[in-house]
């Protein structure tokens, strides 16, 4: 496992949402955490899942605990900024679906699926505000600031902000984390 962001181009996405879905949106960028971390190691962080209402297809149903407890922060960092902000604290276990659903889904139509290909969860978001996994979640569609520690505020990310993601889990003894997941964001060739 590791942590991705798959940075969605809102003003695309709102363009063409309706009625393709997204999909020039997302190919904006991908940036990915450098340690890909075994489900051996990950397996201690396993949890029971959440209750699913209604019960999903049977293609679908497990009665195994898949879920992970595993803690994930998003930062902002200004150019001007040694540090970032903290703007966003998770956990993957906020997931209503489990990777082993999200597997089964992706490949029930057919689609082939190899060692390395990379598939992610999405947005992961909690129930408070300050545990929206998006910019759009968290500046309420750009009508609420984000403030950030250097006195800035964000609606949306700006040119020359770096985003860092970072994930953990932690027990009484150790700590396995994924490495920092880090992408600045350059301005537009002129």
């Amino acid at each position: 496992m590791v942590i991705m962001n798959d940075w969605s181009a809102r003003d695309i996405q709102k363009w063409e949402y309706v009625p393709l879905g997204p999909f020039l949106a997302k190919n904006f960028g991908t940036t990915i955490s450098p340690w890909v971390v075994t489900m051996d190691a990950l397996e201690p962080f396993i949890i029971d899942n959440i209750k699913q209402e209604p019960a999903p297809m049977p293609y679908l149903a497990h009665d195994y605990p898949f879920t992970f407890d595993i803690t994930l922060q998003v930062g902002i960092q200004a150019d001007n900024m040694a540090n970032p902000t903290t703007v966003c604290t998770s956990n993957m276990k906020n997931l209503y679906w489990t990777p082993a659903q999200q597997l089964a889904h992706h490949c029930i139509t057919g689609c082939n699926m190899c060692p390395g290909d990379l598939l992610a969860t999405g947005t992961i978001s909690g129930k408070t505000p300050d545990s929206y996994g998006s910019m759009l979640e968290l500046s309420w569609r750009g009508s609420k600031p984000v403030p950030l520690d250097n006195g800035e505020t964000r609606k949306f990310i700006q040119d020359g902000d770096t985003v860092v993601m970072t994930a953990y889990c932690q027990s009484d003894n150790y700590l396995i984390g994924f490495g920092n997941c880090c992408g600045k964001i350059l301005p537009a060739l002129q």
